[in-house]
């Protein structure tokens, strides 16, 4: 992990104004993003995991592990994995903890809830798994709840960023460990070039092609040009109380894990 206690370099994206979110390379009425976002999702939930393989060759799976590595559960310990809708992390979890899991996973869209739910039926994980539609920023869940909260691919789809955070400090009992897995920035400025002008064309190309959906995929490209640098979501994560904050970069920064206790 990466100690970022150097002061957080400026962001050349200053984003959108008051009353007002980023959705894409548009700025949209903050009202307006939460069902914008929902359409999306609602589109793109039959095949994205699909597509998850086809734009990464496979290589979220290791992401995904990694966190799953690093959260390190334990059984008995209770996670929250928000915007996890298809069970892609949650099914890690489990399996991780053994015959005492806990893991309740926590989504927007219904439609990518429903997917998970029939993955986890087909797969013969129904035993502490529970799946409830709400919003990362407004949980329906009490304060100092989880051991643990996981977001993978999720954070720059909210509304508000820090609102969706302090809802993760809340939720967490003392203690409780903070991960975040998100496209970020590619520290190699020649390769960062490459790696945007794929990611620009390939997304979507294979959201026409295998998701019909082409203009989703153009938005989930450009809400990852738009997320916070490593430096700025740190910052962040540490505005709203979150402590021993630090991150780390995978392939190159194309995907940081950012972390964090509650105390």
């Amino acid at each position: 992990m990466v100690d970022p206690t150097d002061p957080s370099a400026p962001h050349p994206d200053l984003g959108p104004g008051p009353e007002q979110a980023s959705f894409g390379y548009r700025d949209v009425p903050a009202a307006e993003k939460a069902g914008l976002v929902r359409q999306v999702f609602e589109s793109v939930a039959p095949r994205y995991d699909l597509m998850n393989d086809l734009m990464s060759g496979g290589v979220h799976r290791l992401w995904k592990n990694t966190l799953v590595d690093v959260l390190n559960p334990r059984p008995g310990e209770r996670f929250l994995d928000v915007a996890g809708g298809t069970g892609d992390v949650a099914f890690r979890i489990v399996r991780r903890q053994g015959d005492r899991p806990d893991v309740s996973v926590c989504d927007i869209n219904a439609a990518m809830l429903a997917i998970g739910r029939d993955r986890a039926a087909d797969r013969g994980l129904l035993k502490g798994l529970t799946w409830t539609t709400g919003d990362a920023e407004n949980l329906p869940f009490p304060d100092r709840s989880f051991d643990g909260y996981t977001i993978a691919f999720g954070l720059r789809n909210v509304t508000d960023i820090d609102k969706a955070l302090g809802e993760a400090h809340r939720v967490l009992k003392p203690g409780g460990r903070f991960y975040c897995l998100e496209f970020s920035k590619v520290t190699s400025a020649p390769i960062g070039r490459v790696y945007d002008a794929y990611s620009s064309r390939a997304l979507p190309f294979f959201g026409r092609i295998i998701a019909r959906d082409a203009e989703s995929y153009r938005y989930l490209h450009e809400s990852i040009r738009r997320f916070p640098p490593q430096r700025e979501l740190a910052r962040r994560m540490r505005d709203v109380g979150f402590a021993n904050v630090a991150w780390r970069d995978m392939t190159l920064g194309v995907v940081a894990l950012h972390s964090g206790w509650r105390i």
